[in-house]
């Protein structure tokens, strides 16, 4: 399993659905993990955030909704995108599960392509650089398939670590992240990693983007930004 894979938690408690939902998740290139119950999820979720969750609304400790409205709650878990999985296709149900934070609603039996679609157009519009396969800013291009990086069309070599700093912050242009920031989105909310660790990264990545170093700037008691601008803020 590639560490670049974007990492989707099934919570689903029957065997044969969260079985489908694993095959159906990998064969598009997706990482899982499964949990068949909220004690699970939340144990999942305290050790390092996924990009996505599908989460069904009948589970036997806790329910769905409950446990979405947890997250909701947590300023750890608010932005984590949800999709509601279940077999209650009441129209009411279905605002509950927005009202309550959804971000979508797939109601069972489901179409595995449809889910794919569903699933994959949700990352893009919350986690930009997860669904493309190709970024492009200034000089720099990314081929996110192939991990190719170039600098005015000169290919460069990166380590996993570069290339995942990069590509987040060419996805978000002109932001400003904290460090704090950057390791929760960046290498997946791994609380050992210290913040001190970014200025390293920060610093071999500008080494290795030569032409286009001046580009990761250091934005002073705030965190780092990509921009083209002469100067830093």
């Amino acid at each position: 399993m590639s560490k670049d894979q974007p990492h989707i938690l099934l919570v689903e408690d029957e065997p044969s659905i969260a079985e489908l939902l694993r095959f159906t998740m990998q064969g598009a290139g997706f990482a899982t993990s499964i949990a068949s119950d909220a004690a699970e999820a939340r144990k999942l979720i305290a050790t390092a955030l996924p990009q996505l969750v599908l989460l069904d609304w009948m589970l036997p400790d806790t329910s769905g909704l409950a446990l979405l409205g947890e997250w909701r709650r947590d300023a750890r878990t608010a932005a984590l995108p949800v999709i509601m999985l279940t077999a209650k296709g009441m129209e009411e149900d279905k605002v509950k599960g927005l009202n309550e934070g959804a971000d979508d609603y797939v109601t069972k039996p489901f179409s595995p392509k449809e889910l794919v679609a569903r699933v994959q157009a949700l990352l893009r519009r919350k986690v930009p650089e997860v669904g493309h396969q190709s970024l492009s800013y200034g000089l720099l291009g990314i081929d996110t398939e192939r991990h190719r990086v170039t600098v005015d069309k000169d290919e460069i070599e990166l380590d996993q670590a570069e290339f995942k700093l990069l590509r987040y912050l060419v996805a978000h242009p002109e932001r400003i992240f904290s460090r704090a920031q950057l390791l929760d989105k960046v290498w997946g909310d791994h609380t050992f990693i210290e913040e001190r660790t970014v200025d390293v990264h920060i610093m071999r990545l500008r080494k290795s983007l030569g032409a286009a170093a001046d580009y990761v700037k250091t934005v002073r008691g705030m965190g780092y930004k990509l921009s083209m601008e002469a100067k830093s803020a």
